[in-house]
């Protein structure tokens, strides 16, 4: 298991979301931005379980392929069966005439379900690693 490096990938995942809240905190409102950090936030805590397991991935930013890989009996892969409602952000949010506008709503949905995410990926990656380490 490579414990350090999953680590890693979490709080690359954590500066993201914390990101993410600081664009919805100012007094501009960056909805896109906004978006697209909490897509990365999903997309790195996902990342951090296959670290942590070894397990190879594909250069993607499709978050259900990447829970896919993710073996039975990992919370996040059964708390969230479809997380096309982040990968939407990865990419076609990024330029111009590929999605509409974003509106405040869809950033704090969005946001809400990057910090859903982390926040399973995290509690059961430390529990994991702390039954690793005993």
């Amino acid at each position: 298991m490579k414990t350090s490096e999953a680590r890693l990938w979490m709080s690359y995942a954590k500066s993201d979301l914390d990101a993410a809240y600081a664009l919805l905190e100012q007094g501009d409102f960056f909805p896109r931005q906004i978006c697209f950090m909490s897509q990365q936030a999903g997309e790195k805590a996902l990342k951090a379980v296959l670290v942590f397991l070894e397990i190879n991935f594909p250069h993607t930013h499709d978050l259900d392929r990447i829970r896919e890989l993710i073996p039975e009996g990992w919370q996040v892969k059964e708390k969230f069966p479809e997380l096309y409602d982040l990968s939407i952000w990865a990419v076609e949010s990024r330029y111009p005439g590929h999605m509409p506008d974003v509106v405040e709503y869809e950033a704090r949905e969005t946001l809400l379900l990057a910090q859903a995410v982390f926040d399973t990926v995290s509690a059961e990656l430390e529990e994991r690693i702390q039954q690793n380490n005993s």
